[in-house]
């Protein structure tokens, strides 16, 4: 059924440029944007819109990378850096989500805290636990967020409690993509944790698994130094990303690799020609002390950079943050190298909207034919009386909360929020 909505439309064209369209209508189809107009067509005139005012009708923010297994984490263990916060306090608190209550009950905060603070898309790790993994998937569901869901494989180097046999990882993995694979907005994706909780054994056969289902990525890559020179010494690899590479993991499907903050040349070129987009989280690279990523020079290269708030190396959830810290992260970046200029307020708002929305399918702009994925933003009424839209924009990303936001639509449907 058409319906509408109208407002101040806007979203990233292109990473340089945030489109304005103030007082439209942006009409829908059930799920679908039919269009964006000035004035509403005569074959139009009998629709239900919505009228909102001044409000900002603004894409979704789409979180690349996250961890549902250590939301209870969020700002504990700051001081650590990561494989010791890892073996001191995540796995810890990891083990328990293969308890059903405790799972669900957390996770149905998790989720709801996203939808919250206007993440309409994620992809999310949870844990080793196949119950609690299917609990998040069903919390997801039933919320109406998108969301790909991994179940985290882990076969070493970890406490023995949270680690599986490579039997159970693979006969897990088979279980949880069939029973999600079919899914309208929530789906599996593989998600080995990092290389070195995993065998070439385990990771080849994920790699299989991914091109036998169809089935996205995820992991992480070159996120800290000493992790990066476990890597090689556990594989005699002249690089991280060759081992992903060579199990099949690293773009032969959709893939999301978090951080890539010591990226060779050599894996940069292979991240382009696959594909592969690298996710920036800005919040947990400095929380966990792993360095900077040099976003500038990634996308000067023409490689797709996404944003994630990497809860709980991350502290907080909302996207709005990622965007400021990838700002200020590239300004302090560009004090030591002149030669990569700070990424601009467009370019980050593209990434957390347009770049993100872009591995769930059409959404992330307001578009005809995207899906109809938005934000309803309530700007104070004194800033509106003194900003332009673009002004009024950047303030909400900048100074807003969740009680800025009037509404969220996922799929041209309202979801609610307790």
């Amino acid at each position: 059924m058409l319906k509408g909505i109208k407002g101040n439309v806007i979203y990233g064209n292109n990473p340089h440029d945030i489109k304005i369209m103030d007082n439209h209508y942006l009409i829908y189809d059930d799920n679908k944007i039919i269009g964006v107009f000035s004035n509403m067509p005569d074959y139009f005139k009998n629709i239900y819109v919505e009228d909102m005012g001044e409000k900002l009708i603004i894409p979704g923010f789409y979180d690349l990378h996250l961890h549902g297994g250590q939301y209870l984490q969020c700002g504990v263990g700051m001081s650590k850096q990561l494989l010791e916060w890892l073996n001191d306090y995540t796995y810890d608190m990891e083990n328990k989500f293969d308890q059903e209550d405790f799972s669900e009950k957390v996770y149905k905060i998790f989720v709801n805290e996203l939808g919250r603070v206007g993440t309409l898309g994620s992809s999310v790790f949870a844990t080793t636990s196949i119950k609690g993994t299917e609990k998040l998937a069903e919390e997801f569901e039933k919320k109406g967020l998108r969301s790909y869901v991994g179940l985290v494989s882990m076969e070493r180097n970890a406490p023995s409690y949270i680690v599986t046999s490579y039997e159970k990882m693979i006969s897990d993995n088979e279980n949880f993509i069939k029973k999600f694979k079919d899914g309208n907005l929530v789906k599996p994706i593989l998600t080995p944790r990092f290389a070195p909780t995993s065998t070439m054994k385990g990771m080849m056969a994920l790699g299989e698994m991914a091109k036998k289902y169809g089935v996205p990525v995820q992991s992480h890559i070159n996120e800290n130094k000493d992790e990066v020179e476990w890597v090689k010494k556990l594989f005699k690899r002249k690089a991280y990303g060759d081992v992903y590479n060579e199990c099949g993991l690293y773009g032969d499907t959709p893939t999301l690799m978090a951080h890539g903050i010591y990226m060779t040349e050599e894996e940069l070129k292979m991240t382009k020609e696959k594909d592969v987009i690298l996710v920036h989280c800005p919040d947990s690279n400095l929380n966990v002390r792993s360095g900077i990523m040099p976003v500038r020079k990634y996308l000067d290269m023409g490689i797709r950079v996404g944003l994630g708030s990497d809860i709980a190396g991350g502290h907080k959830i909302s996207m709005t943050e990622a965007i400021v810290k990838c700002i200020q992260l590239s300004k302090l970046n560009s004090v030591f190298y002149p030669e990569q200029e700070m990424i601009s307020f467009s370019e980050a708002f593209y990434m957390a909207t347009a770049v993100g929305g872009s591995f769930f399918g059409r959404v992330g702009k307001l578009e005809k034919d995207y899906q109809m994925d938005c934000l309803i933003i309530d700007i104070p009424q004194i800033y509106r009386d003194y900003y332009d839209l673009k002004d009024c924009l950047e303030k909400y990303v900048y100074m807003g909360d969740d009680r800025w936001i009037y509404k969220r639509f996922v799929a041209g449907k309202e979801i609610d929020i307790l």
